[in-house]
């Protein structure tokens, strides 16, 4: 496995790739790799024959008082963790490498409806970030499918619709939530947890799972359950950010003829903020 930090190198031995008759993979990350990240790119290895993951911890996405500077870096062991499930090529530029004129001067691409609400509600800016971002590794590897993970839901909606409204020649994979034995989703951001914390984490997956059953038993109240999941997260002792019933495809909210729903929620638990999602047919 091999690691290039520069643009012109990655052409370079991408180039070489195609000219072998290769399909390439992407997976974007932010790096601090954990096995959700990994089963990543063992579904991308199983769809293509090269598997590219970068690791940028981008600036774009994050808002004010984020955790932007003390977002973990943790590049040689992310290498290991690659290495052993069978990625290629890690592309790990630094900021200037991906915006050599300043995040100011930076076109942006900007993703309607599907970006509005929940997490970009609570986080202004941060699909915008995260679209612009993927759309440039979109167009620096042209990859042949690129792999997401389904526990950023909204995220996934975002990248799916932006791919398909700007014509971009890349099938988009979605990669079921790996989760701990207690439930709880696994994430960069669950290193921030105390040991208090972490015990009160599965709440979140528990109070997903109750919604959900009470969805599939006929319930189309949807709004009362909504505010009874919110208020088990507050009495677990989390802060919930939103707890919302939405159509899969649209992210608006829910109807009783829709019969495929998503649970949508964040939930603040001390500092760290937890999101999660669950789907269901009817």
């Amino acid at each position: 496995m091999r690691t290039v930090h520069s643009l012109k190198e990655l052409r370079t031995i991408l180039r070489g790739y195609r000219q072998q008759g290769k399909t390439i993979g992407l997976v974007p990350t932010m790096g601090n790799l954990h096995e959700g990240h990994t089963s990543l790119v063992r579904k991308a290895a199983e769809a293509s024959d090269i598997v590219v993951t970068s690791i940028f911890v981008n600036p774009m996405q994050f808002g004010a008082g984020e955790d932007l500077d003390t977002y973990p870096r943790t590049l040689m062991d992310d290498q290991r963790k690659l290495a052993e499930a069978g990625n290629t090529l890690v592309f790990a530029p630094n900021a200037e490498e991906v915006y050599p004129e300043g995040l100011a001067n930076q076109t942006k691409v900007v993703v309607p409806e599907v970006s509005e609400g929940h997490c970009g509600a609570s986080r202004p800016g941060h699909f915008e970030g995260v679209a612009t971002v993927v759309t440039m590794l979109f167009n620096m590897v042209q990859p042949d499918i690129a792999v997401f993970g389904e526990k950023d839901f909204q995220q996934l909606a975002v990248i799916r619709k932006l791919t398909r409204d700007l014509m971009i020649p890349v099938e988009i994979i979605g990669a079921p939530t790996v989760r701990e034995e207690d439930g709880l989703a696994k994430s960069s951001r669950n290193g921030y947890l105390t040991e208090d914390e972490r015990a009160v984490a599965p709440t979140v997956f528990q109070t997903l799972k109750e919604t959900a059953d009470q969805l599939v038993q006929g319930r189309n109240d949807f709004g009362t359950l909504e505010q009874a999941a919110r208020q088990s997260l507050t009495n677990a002792g989390l802060r919930p950010d939103y707890f919302n019933i939405v159509n899969s495809l649209t992210l608006k909210p829910a109807s009783g003829q829709d019969q495929e729903i998503t649970l949508l929620v964040a939930a603040f638990l001390g500092t760290t903020r937890l999101i999660d999602n669950l789907s269901v047919k009817r």
